[in-house]
């Protein structure tokens, strides 16, 4: 890998981590959570822009097809699909079972007997995380 490569890879990871400390530190000096949060999701939406970008005209410069470009645009977003869907179905699955799983153990500590009942409530949180990892499987097994 050239260092050229690496640099690539590099900088996004170090502007994101920096972007993490600068909030960090802003919060803790008292200015406004909204603020920070504001700035990560800047900071995150200009990484993802750069990535995104780059590709694209590295892919367009290069000496090859129209054709082959294409697909390669096509693979990369197909791994982004899965990439969200995996990401986004935890997310809501992490807040289903979030606020289930203490409500279950409420109503158990209540009712013994309702046990049963609440933790169904439980997987059903969790079954959203595994739908979404199927669908990513099922992106990915298309690409090729």
């Amino acid at each position: 890998m050239s260092i050229l490569n690496f640099v690539f890879l590099a900088v996004p990871v170090l502007f994101l981590v920096a972007s993490v400390l600068i909030a960090s530190k802003a919060v803790t000096h008292g200015k406004s959570r909204k603020r920070t949060l504001l700035m990560q999701l800047a900071s995150f939406g200009a990484v993802f822009a750069v990535c995104m970008i780059f590709p694209l005209m590295a892919g367009a410069a290069a000496d090859t097809t129209a054709v082959d470009v294409a697909k390669a645009n096509a693979n990369g977003i197909a791994y982004i699909a899965a990439a969200l869907a995996t990401g986004l179905s935890c997310i809501g699955g992490g807040l289903a079972v979030g606020k289930a799983a203490p409500a279950a153990i409420g109503a158990t500590s209540e009712d013994p007997k309702a046990f049963g009942k609440a933790i169904i409530f439980v997987a059903l949180g969790e079954g959203i995380a595994l739908y979404g990892m199927l669908i990513s499987i099922m992106i990915i097994s298309n690409i090729g």
